[in-house]
């Protein structure tokens, strides 16, 4: 298994459509110039205690929609995790079809078994419900297409509904999207989307992260602090692990190292997916009150905290120390909540603190409080060292703008 150097390069992906907009896979390749094995790579399944969660759940009859650029279910880590899905972009050439590598890279960090050496996901018990909505780089994807997807999710069966794609600003008619969510809410299903990766960069706010009672995702590195690029302004409601995080290089074989609120929002997904598992019983809002009651809060400041919301993610409190009250069934705990009083998100065109400053005048915002994951050795400062001494690159694959 090898993490294969590749030239620097910055991506010609142009911008996609989406509610007269543009659409955004927010993901940012890296390229380790280093040989490792995949699973001392995987430092969140760690961190998680996913070993720990396994002997509870995996996921077993929870299925999650990729709505995204196609899955390609041939990989070894994909094989039997895939159903047959749908393609509803403007140029159709199958769910399974994926040319841009990025919904099979959610898919794998969902349901990926590590078979083969690929990578292993987070709730291997799951299965993949592919729904294609972007197909290639230059295809618009107007509202009523996007709202089709999302009700073609729920009416197949998808209790999660993973979105790792945004739209910065909201221009023109979006009526058939906004339905479609709430027809998923009501029918019973989660949709978490990525709340993107402009933070350092104008951090605007992005949809379908922002619409009324999506759970936006920002994402946070392996020291439990928001990463400088994660977008705040898209009402941020959880976050999870999204730097440096395992997937399969675009241009060349083996893997490498990527970033991003879409590798967050996989990983916050697949955590509803291993609750719900264990609990078929309780209703969307009942997962999603449990992930927000448990989430690991920041030490100090204020909850919801506008960099990670209600918390990071943590399944194994619900799932292995019996923590979280799911309270009533019937009311949503994000829809409720926003009634109450909560932290302006930042302003479209209000950049975060960046550098040094950033470090110190957001860390207890920013800080899970060491609770969230237990974090063990790992070898991530040997890795740290080490892609220091080799020279780690990052490339403008896809995503952040």
């Amino acid at each position: 298994m090898s993490f294969a150097p590749q030239a620097v390069r910055r991506s010609a992906l142009p911008a996609l459509s989406l509610l007269g907009i543009c659409l955004i896979p927010p993901g940012v390749l890296a390229s380790p110039a280093f040989a490792d094995d995949m699973r001392s790579r995987e430092w969140y399944l760690d961190a998680m205690q996913a070993a720990d969660i396994w002997n509870v759940s995996r996921g077993e009859g929870v299925t999650v929609a990729v709505l995204d650029t196609g899955v390609d279910s041939s990989i070894p880590e994909l094989e039997g995790q895939v159903l047959a899905g749908a393609d509803l972009s403007n140029k159709p050439t199958g769910p399974h079809d994926d040319r841009d590598g990025h919904g099979t890279e959610m898919a794998a960090l969902i349901a990926g078994t590590g078979s083969s050496g690929g990578i292993q996901g987070l709730a291997p018990g799951v299965k993949v419900l592919p729904i294609k909505t972007v197909g290639e780089s230059k295809e618009g994807f107007a509202d009523p297409l996007w709202g089709k997807a999302i009700r073609y999710a729920v009416d197949h069966g998808a209790r999660v509904i993973n979105i790792s794609m945004i739209s910065p600003g909201l221009v023109g008619n979006s009526s058939k999207t906004e339905a479609a969510l709430k027809y998923a809410l009501d029918k019973g299903s989660l949709v978490f989307a990525g709340s993107g990766n402009d933070g350092d960069k104008g951090n605007v706010e992005n949809y379908p992260a922002s619409f009324p009672g999506v759970v936006s995702v920002g994402a946070v590195d392996s020291n439990r602090k928001v990463t400088k690029w994660s977008n705040s302004a898209s009402h941020v409601v959880l976050a999870a692990p999204g730097d440096e995080i395992p997937g399969r290089c675009k241009e060349s074989s083996g893997f490498c190292a990527t970033r991003g609120t879409s590798q967050a929002t996989a990983l916050a997904s697949a955590s509803a997916a291993l609750i719900w598992s264990k609990h078929p019983d309780w209703t969307n809002n009942q997962v999603l009150r449990v992930m927000m009651d448990t989430a690991g809060k920041p030490a100090t400041g204020g909850v919801p905290s506008i960099y990670l919301g209600y918390g990071i993610v943590r399944p194994r409190k619900v799932l292995v120390d019996g923590e979280g009250n799911p309270g009533p069934a019937d009311v949503n705990p994000l829809l409720a909540a926003s009634q109450s009083a909560s932290p302006k998100p930042s302003a479209p065109g209000d950049p975060k603190p960046s550098g040094s400053a950033r470090a110190s005048s957001t860390e207890s915002k920013h800080d899970e409080g060491g609770t969230a994951f237990p974090w063990s050795s790992i070898a991530i400062g040997a890795v740290v060292v080490a892609a220091v001494a080799t020279g780690i690159v990052f490339l403008r694959r896809r995503g952040q703008r």
